[in-house]
């Protein structure tokens, strides 16, 4: 078995077992640990995780990292945004931190030299995104609903998923970036978010296989099914051609020309997003194709995710769905056609060094 490196990995915190670490022959088992917040990231948790890592990219005995996420509900929601919320309501600076660490973690993870096996079951989202689908070997299942909803609170997609999906076929991934709209397994291996498709029911046998066996040989065991059939491709000729728009005035014009009930649909779903959070993410997307690296994506993204704390669409669109539940967000502005063009870009200047995360 060799020896157990999760005992190397401190664990004196309090809320150290929000990240559960095991090791089972050759594989090291990372559980996130607090279903019932469906799993969502702390500050804690993504330092754990990385020193996690640290313990086991250098210990020979580990040759396989699996990440799993406790309960029956999925792998991870995201990052913990009452957290969030508290900290723009009183002007902290807590999570532009937690950024800052998260945002490394997930470049580290996209460079990790073993295995990195990642069950995207059930919901996964938002930094759940982050902390899975930048891995080497991503496994969705059919219960798997993965997405990056962060218009919908007043924020914009992070933790790399503007990477992810600006490099989706056509204008997949801006459409899934603006509507947040969550995908099933098939759509988010022809996204480019996961790989294989593996049934739930098979998941324990393939991780218990991964105690004795190399990915190479466990996985082609368990993905002769294939998915559930997808939904995207049936949509990708108004898909492609109304996001090519050059503004989302524009999108949601040409989604509503179509005369397709599907696209009507979806320009109704973005005009329910924050006018700020649409605008600047159509942005970074642009901008993300044009960035070489997944490094520099993020240095992007954390100067938006910092712009945004001071942003009050952020704590209103968190308090619509997430505290107060009313899902009925009074949005500042309220309309896309008053959020101007220094409105946007400022979310995209760097002040105080706030783009220098790998240098």
């Amino acid at each position: 078995m060799g020896r157990n490196t999760a005992a190397t990995v401190p664990d004196t915190a309090p809320d150290a077992e929000d990240v559960l670490l095991a090791r089972r022959g050759r594989a090291a088992h990372l559980t996130l640990n607090r279903p019932r917040a469906l799993n969502a990231l702390t500050h804690a948790m993504v330092r754990r995780i990385d020193e996690a890592l640290t313990a086991w990219e250098h210990d020979p005995a580990v040759a396989t990292v699996v990440v799993t996420g406790a309960g029956e509900r999925g792998l991870c929601a995201g990052g913990d945004i009452r957290a969030i919320h508290e900290d723009a309501r009183s002007g902290g600076t807590a999570s532009a931190e937690f950024w800052r660490d998260e945002y490394r973690l997930n470049a580290r993870i996209a460079r990790w030299p073993k295995p990195y096996v990642a069950v995207m079951d059930g919901i996964v989202m938002g930094g759940g995104v982050g902390i899975s689908a930048h891995g080497n070997v991503r496994i969705v299942t059919e219960r798997s609903r993965v997405a990056m909803p962060e218009t919908g609170i007043g924020f914009v997609p992070d933790v790399g998923g503007t990477y992810l999906l600006s490099r989706a076929p056509g204008e997949l991934g801006t459409h899934l970036a603006l509507t947040g709209t969550p995908v099933g397994a098939a759509d988010a291996i022809l996204c480019g978010l996961a790989d294989y498709y593996v049934p739930s029911p098979e998941i324990p046998v393939l991780l218990a296989e991964l105690s004795t066996s190399p990915v190479r040989e466990a996985l082609p065991h368990h993905t002769h099914q294939p998915p559930p059939p997808g939904v995207l491709t049936t949509h990708r000729d108004w898909i492609d051609h109304c996001y090519a728009a050059d503004t989302v005035e524009e999108i949601v014009d040409r989604l509503l020309a179509t005369g397709i009930q599907e696209a009507k649909e979806t320009a109704e779903t973005i005009l329910t997003k924050s006018p700020t959070s649409l605008k600047v993410t159509l942005r970074a997307m642009r901008r993300a194709r044009e960035l070489p690296t997944l490094e520099r994506v993020l240095e992007q993204e954390y100067r938006i995710s910092c712009a945004a704390l001071t942003s009050p669409d952020l704590v209103e669109g968190i308090r619509a769905q997430v505290v107060d539940k009313d899902r009925e967000p009074r949005w500042s502005p309220r309309s896309l056609g008053e959020v101007g063009e220094g409105m946007v870009e400022r979310f995209f200047t760097d002040s105080g060094g706030r783009g220098c995360l790998f240098t």
